[in-house]
């Protein structure tokens, strides 16, 4: 009999094991994708399961790439003082984190669900020079953390977090002030959501106070707008997505149909018979469509015919003309959908990006605030003394140029004597490169200045030689 107790080794065999079982189906269904081995098209069956199916084939989702584009241009190179030199605090926080990844957790979330939060705590085991714990800082998802803001100041005045601990079999849920936080417990759970009335929920434990001076909950938002709730990247596309599958479907019936072209018959006499169950009177139908069937009729003038194909260029151009729609409405560019763009140039290319580069401009400045005041609330965690609010976080060009543009750029720049740091922050290369990029620069012109110039020795001979010249024409001698 195998010990159940939470933790033990036995019980994190079972739940490791279910878990694994449980995923086996959707790891086979995406490994037969991947293989090729895809479900073979049917003819329906069932009539209302073969619609439901036939309908979820008609979804054609363009609301992931609107999501996603943005996502690609967005990476946070480092982070850098106000006089411009690289913060290796924030760099180690950054890497000790795995921030280099999970920013783009952080930034999918937000084009996809309006919002995402990070939460910076002490960490359970690392330690900073001053002896406090170094930051912990996660990335979170709406559906567990929320942020209320003060209407007076615009700051955060209170943030929530709560889950269901699927371990200990309880709802946990935490709330954070700007001095403190409480934590608070609840056996109970309704379906897939937690209860909220009075008498749900415990405190568990005492009052924790900090001294980081915020709410420790940063929100990332996807480009907020006065007294509006933030929406997703794709919120003002989502009647043309509709739109955009009504007529996948219709062009599909219109294909299977016509694929499967429908016949018809004139002058055969249908039998009828009355339905035992209804006590309706209904007609036999014996002509029923298939690849194998053979219809045929004992009547003298019946005649079978077939219906004409249908003509899908029509379908085809609507699909295009509302994709067309959704891109431009969404501001991505017009070649994740190239339909005609064939051969364009490069200057077509940054033509199409013109909008689709504001609007990532617009995702850099609002998500580098809030890196910073993570940043700074992880500076109070780890006892360092810095104001944070002259930082500057550098993300990487939004702009997908070639590499010889971009070091023809750099050339021109340094003739007319921009000095190399600022070069090399323009080329992309991060804040701690730049630094060892000019200090190696640095390195190699000393070592450069202090190469001695080839001796003169060899020119002495000759010039004693013409120096006893002119004194033997001088004395005759």
């Amino acid at each position: 009999m195998l010990d159940d107790t939470p933790g033990s080794p036995d019980w994190w065999l079972l739940r490791l094991g279910r878990r694994k079982r449980d995923r086996r189906k959707d790891l086979d269904r995406w490994w037969n994708y991947y293989c090729g081995k895809h479900p073979l098209p049917s003819l329906p069956k069932n009539a209302a399961q073969a619609f439901l199916e036939f309908q979820r084939k008609s979804r054609t989702n363009f609301c992931r790439p609107v999501a996603d584009a943005p996502v690609h241009r967005l990476q946070v190179l480092g982070v850098t003082s106000g006089d411009g030199n690289p913060d290796d605090d924030a760099l180690r926080w950054w890497q000790a984190n795995r921030l280099d990844s999970r920013q783009k957790q952080v930034y999918r979330t937000a084009m996809a669900q309006a919002q995402a939060y990070v939460i910076v705590g002490p960490h359970p085991t690392r330690t900073e020079e001053s002896g406090k714990p170094s930051p912990l800082i996660t990335a979170e998802h709406p559906r567990q953390v929320i942020v209320e803001h003060s209407p007076a100041t615009g700051e955060r005045a209170a943030a929530l977090k709560a889950w269901w601990d699927d371990i200990d079999r309880v709802g946990r849920a935490i709330v954070f002030l700007p001095h403190g936080l409480q934590r608070y417990v609840t056996p109970e759970r309704r379906g897939e959501q937690l209860p909220w009335g009075p008498e749900s929920w415990v405190a568990d434990g005492e009052f924790e106070t900090h001294d980081l001076g915020a709410v420790p909950v940063v929100p990332f938002e996807c480009r907020p707008n006065l007294m509006e709730e933030p929406e997703p990247e794709f919120a003002g596309v989502l009647d043309i997505q509709d739109r955009i599958n009504l007529g996948v479907l219709n062009r599909m019936t219109a294909a299977r149909y016509s694929a499967f072209r429908q016949g018809y018959v004139t002058g055969h006499k249908f039998r009828k018979r009355t339905d035992p169950a209804t006590g309706l009177e209904v007609v036999e139908q014996p002509f029923v469509p298939g690849p194998s069937s053979l219809w045929a009729s004992e009547g003298e003038n019946v005649k079978f015919g077939q219906l004409d194909a249908t003509d899908l260029s029509g379908f085809l151009k609507e699909h295009e003309s509302d994709v067309r729609d959704m891109l431009v409405l969404s501001h991505t560019p017009a070649y994740y959908f190239a339909s005609d763009l064939v051969n364009i140039s490069a200057d077509t290319v940054n033509a199409l990006d013109v909008n689709h580069l504001a609007k990532v401009g617009e995702h850099q400045e609002t998500f580098g605030e809030s890196w910073e005041d993570v940043l700074a609330l992880s500076a109070a965690q780890a006892g360092v003394e810095r104001d944070y609010s002259q930082a500057e976080v550098r993300w990487a060009d939004a702009r997908r140029l070639n590499p010889s543009v971009i070091a023809d750029a750099a050339s021109k720049k340094h003739a007319v004597g921009y000095p190399l740091a600022i070069l090399a922050e323009d080329m992309g290369e991060s804040p701690q490169r730049v630094r060892r990029i000019t200090s190696e620069a640095a390195g190699a012109a000393l070592l450069a200045s202090t190469v001695q110039s080839p001796p003169t020795t060899p020119a002495a001979p000759a010039a004693a030689q013409a120096a006893d010249t002119a004194a033997t024409e001088r004395t005759g001698l």
